[in-house]
């Protein structure tokens, strides 16, 4: 057999992996990607469709109201307790207080608070929640119970990866001289042609998205693989921040009185200060400590989140986390979540994995077209073979 013909067999080969593996799974893909590039901008849709609840006017010299007088109204009209509070960093931005009613909430309620007239202006619920908790069971168990979709959706996954690498084998050219052809669409040729050069061109453009995608997406449907990756990248995914011994405020002799969350702030803002968003975790005990996580904002914003922890009593920096300090592999392991969805980089990256996403929705379309046209073509050629031999 000559080389010529042992390269053809590989590609065929690979042709057929590629092929099948695309039409066993193409459907279950194709929901898989259209619900996640919906869910991109699950934020930025629900806050436009109820911008007087995420944004407030601000008077010329205002300035925002004591946090404890925020939380004790909250508190007056919930009848909850307040776990944590967020702080924006843009002034005409609402407050965010999650509210747990009982123990036994897991995570409680977020309401959303006017920080100049502490009036409550809405839930996280809106005229969109159940349209995009329908987005996200689909994407993730394609709307059956977890037990059984996880893993459908998991082995899909797995199959993808493969169509990937196989796909860029199959992009590759046979002669080099032929390569800038991989980079384009052929938009004066013929419709099968352009379809073809969508599925090829776009397919590749996307490649190294779409894997990074797929490789962090089966962390949340198969443990074992969860495991795998936590053992390849040496650390924990979607371990307990930090590790170690956590730290616990010091008790004073006959003092019981706390600092103000602004006080708590100001201390934050001394260890980590660049411009961001804060979140404010409240002590639930004596013991306890107060937690405070700073992300960076603006279109570029990094995902990472600083850490800094403080005694309740006396404000003491009992531990800093920062998220540029941490190796490599703990930065990874640490930023699946954003990774995945696209929030990374912020609204940057989204709106890349936005297109990548997209773009991926219709890969299933146009191959399983590609597979048709072949099917069509060899059923021509059968036609005509068998009309020469009756002849």
């Amino acid at each position: 057999m000559t080389d010529s013909k042992k390269s053809f067999s590989w590609r065929k080969l690979v042709n057929n992996i590629h092929l099948w593996l695309g039409i066993g799974s193409g459907l279950i893909l194709f929901l898989v990607c259209l619900t996640g590039t919906i869910y991109t901008f699950r934020a930025e849709i629900e806050q436009m469709l109820e911008p007087g609840k995420y944004t407030v006017e601000v008077a010329e010299g205002a300035g925002p109201l004591q946090i404890e007088q925020i939380v004790s109204r909250v508190i007056a009209e919930t009848g909850g307790e307040v776990s944590s509070i967020e702080v924006p960093a843009e002034p005409d931005k609402a407050y965010s207080l999650r509210v747990k009613t009982s123990p036994e909430e897991r995570r409680g309620t977020m309401y959303y608070v006017n920080p100049y007239t502490g009036l409550l202006l809405g839930t996280s619920d809106g005229p969109a929640s159940g349209f995009f908790m329908g987005v996200f069971r689909m994407h993730r168990w394609l709307l059956m119970d977890s037990s059984i979709g996880r893993p459908i959706v998991g082995v899909a996954t797995l199959i993808f990866v493969f169509i990937i690498l196989t796909g860029l084998v199959l992009w590759w050219p046979k002669k080099l001289k032929n390569w800038k052809q991989g980079f384009k669409v052929k938009t004066r040729a013929n419709w099968k042609r352009i379809n073809h050069d969508l599925h090829n061109t776009l397919g590749f453009y996307t490649f190294f998205l779409l894997l990074i995608m797929s490789l962090t997406g089966l962390c949340w449907s198969f443990g074992w693989y969860r495991d795998a990756l936590g053992m390849v990248l040496g650390t924990e995914v979607f371990g307990r921040r930090g590790g170690g011994e956590s730290p616990a405020s010091t008790i004073p002799d006959g003092q019981t009185a706390t600092l103000s969350p602004e006080e708590y702030l100001v201390i934050a803002s001394g260890e980590l200060s660049y411009a961001g968003d804060y979140r404010l975790s409240m002590p639930s005990s004596p013991e306890g400590v107060v937690t405070i996580q700073k992300t960076g904002s603006g279109f570029f914003a990094s995902s990472g989140r600083d850490v800094i922890i403080l005694d309740q009593y006396s404000g003491e920096v009992l531990k800093i986390e920062r998220f540029s300090d941490k190796a490599l592999n703990e930065q990874i392991a640490g930023s699946i979540k954003p990774i995945h969805t696209g929030e990374i980089f912020g609204t940057f990256s989204k709106i890349i994995y936005f297109i990548a996403c997209l773009i991926a929705t219709s890969l299933p379309v146009t191959g399983t077209i590609i597979w048709i046209n072949k099917l069509r073509k060899k059923n021509r050629k059968r036609r005509k073979t068998r009309q020469k031999s009756l002849a």
